[in-house]
């Protein structure tokens, strides 16, 4: 199955008002408290179960898992998504997106690690033919990283600002939580600060790519 360039799955519209929009809210914070409480991906049927409301009118609202953790996902980082700066240098705007979204990644980790094993196990699934529901895209970072470089892309040749840019979206989000705190134990405020130092380094790297030293660009002598 072909994927988009850049991925991410739209969450489902919530009502705008009325026992619909009740309705909604309530299945919404029943999944992530299950998420928060429990560490497992909610089926909408135990969703429904938990919030006492029907499984027929929780599939109205949510028609498979993925589509109830789009929604989670979207409830979790919402302030992140809509991130928006006007600092007019890369570096700085760069440490502004870090500082400020990172404590939302640390407040709702179970919510992002839920997402991230539900990609892992339809990745699996969509390999053996047997996935049965929509799959959950994540691609968000994408945009939000790209809005954060705005200001070094004039900077920056097509082929090393796209290496920065990819290479800054596998430390932005979830996976240094994953790789820091399960492999070696440290803390929320030491994930930040190592992914911190990390995006300066990669920038940094880039610029220097983009503008080697003098000596470096003098030709051999023959």
């Amino acid at each position: 199955m072909a994927r988009p360039k850049f991925p991410h799955s739209p969450p489902p519209q919530p009502p705008e008002r009325g026992v619909k929009a009740a309705t909604f809210k309530l299945l919404l914070e029943t999944a992530m408290a299950i998420i928060q409480d429990g560490g497992h991906i909610p089926s909408v049927a135990e969703t429904a179960v938990r919030a006492k409301v029907s499984r027929a009118t929780a599939y109205r609202y949510f028609k498979s898992r993925s589509a109830l953790l789009t929604a989670v996902i979207e409830a979790s980082l919402g302030p992140v998504r809509s991130h928006a700066s006007d600092l007019p240098d890369g570096h700085a705007r760069l440490h502004e997106l870090f500082k400020k979204t990172f404590p939302r990644f640390k407040e709702f980790e179970p919510q992002l690690r839920a997402a991230a094993l539900l990609s892992l196990e339809q990745w699996a699934q969509e390999r053996a033919g047997l996935l049965e529901e929509e799959p959950f895209r994540r691609g968000h970072r994408v945009r939000i990283l790209e809005h954060a470089l705005e200001p070094l892309a004039p900077q920056l040749p097509k082929a090393v600002y796209d290496r920065l840019h990819r290479a800054l979206s596998v430390i932005y989000g979830i996976e240094p939580y994953v790789i820091l705190k399960d492999i070696w134990g440290v803390s929320d405020r030491e994930v930040e600060r190592t992914a911190l130092w990390m995006a300066d380094a990669m920038v940094d790297a880039a610029l220097r790519e983009a503008n080697p030293p003098r000596a470096a660009r003098k030709k051999p002598a023959q």
